[in-house]
């Protein structure tokens, strides 16, 4: 426990044999539950796992059960019926198995997903296992051993003292991170950043490709764990998802870790597209949930308003450029009608950030 809080490590692992048993016996003692879930690896993961498990004792037992416990209250039907429907909605997550002989014991527990689903599935699962369990802080360690476990306690302690919803590492403003992270990534990384911020609605987040987070109990609750991104998107659609939950978030510096291990088996070329469809449809979902089903804002309609007029303005470009490239002379009421449209188009986007920016301000805690 840590402040009387407990706190489990989701670790996502996927052919990891030869660094996971670093990673589980440097976990710090003051985490109450390590939940490895092992994405259908195809080399000897769950063999080391379990094989480490064996080899501990048992644990106290500290971890509360959701299941079945009911508010009694007139007033708590709505809680009620989230419950009943955390508690049925397993048929959504990736076919898994718990292969704990003594799961209540056991400090380790491994899942075994039955088929491969993805970093971000498997995380899923995780965050499953410990909402069930109503653990107060989750963290996530990747199985690759490029985490440093010195710097849990850093991420977990803002979630358990200040009321964060959600923790996010920060290796960019690091003073080593342009010399040790390769040159591809952190470009991509950048890209991915900006897009996400749009996307996100967090626009003073940086480094939105980390997976060393901690989150709370009520944000897992508050989210729908099950329809979370399954692969490499999963950091991006996470913000997503939390800011339409209206949760809190945070970032605390951590050191770049690189060459450690094994090498990442994220394809830099292949994902930046993925990511930034997904980030490009999350963001209109975001805008229709959190600022017209939810709670109206102004800036619903000056972002849509600026792609509408936007949209129209494309034609009377394509116009002008063409008549540039043959020599003509563009009409002045061409002319004027690009620029009334341009200007009234950038104008609306600009002032729909502004609000967005603002209205999010709150959401991000420094």
């Amino acid at each position: 426990m840590l402040l009387n809080k407990t706190v489990a490590v989701v670790v996502p692992a996927y052919n990891e044999e030869k660094q996971i048993r670093q990673v589980l016996e440097t976990m710090p003692d003051f985490v109450d539950r390590v939940i490895v879930v092992n994405d259908c690896s195809g080399d000897n993961t769950a063999t080391v796992v379990l094989d480490y498990i064996s080899r501990q004792g048992p644990v106290q037992s500290i971890l509360n059960n959701n299941e079945g416990i009911a508010c009694q209250s007139k007033y708590d039907r709505a809680e009620n019926m989230l419950k009943e429907k955390q508690q049925t909605d397993m048929g959504y997550y990736i076919p898994s198995e718990i292969a704990n002989k003594n799961p209540d014991s056991d400090r380790v527990i491994l899942i075994n997903n039955l088929k491969n689903g993805g970093v971000g599935a498997a995380i899923a699962r995780g965050y499953k296992w410990c909402l069930d369990h109503a653990i107060d802080c989750t963290a996530v360690m990747a199985g690759d051993g490029q985490m440093d476990p010195a710097e849990l306690k850093s991420i977990c302690v803002p979630v358990l003292t200040e009321d964060i919803d959600y923790v996010k590492g920060n290796r960019l403003i690091h003073g080593g991170a342009r010399l040790v992270m390769p040159k591809t990534r952190f470009f991509g990384n950048s890209i991915l950043s900006i897009l996400t911020k749009i996307a996100s609605g967090f626009w003073h987040v940086s480094d939105t490709q980390t997976g060393y987070t901690a989150i709370s109990l009520s944000a897992l609750s508050a989210i729908t764990i099950h329809d979370i991104y399954p692969r490499y998107g999963m950091p991006n659609d996470m913000l997503v998802k939390l800011n339409i939950a209206f949760c809190t978030l945070k970032e605390v510096k951590i050191k770049p870790v690189y060459n450690i291990g094994e090498t990442s088996k994220m394809k830099v070329h292949k994902v930046i597209p993925r990511i930034a469809w997904l980030l490009f449809k999350s963001f209109f979902k975001r805008l229709w949930i959190k600022y017209l089903f939810r709670d109206f804002h102004p800036l619903f309609l000056l972002y849509h308003f600026s792609f509408f007029i936007g949209i129209f303005t494309i034609p009377y470009a394509c116009k002008i450029i063409s008549i540039m490239i043959s020599g003509g002379s563009v009409s002045p009421a061409t002319m004027l009608a690009f620029f009334f449209l341009f200007t009234s188009s950038f104008q609306s986007l600009l002032f729909a950030m502004w609000m967005d920016i603002q209205d999010n301000e709150r959401l991000y805690k420094s």
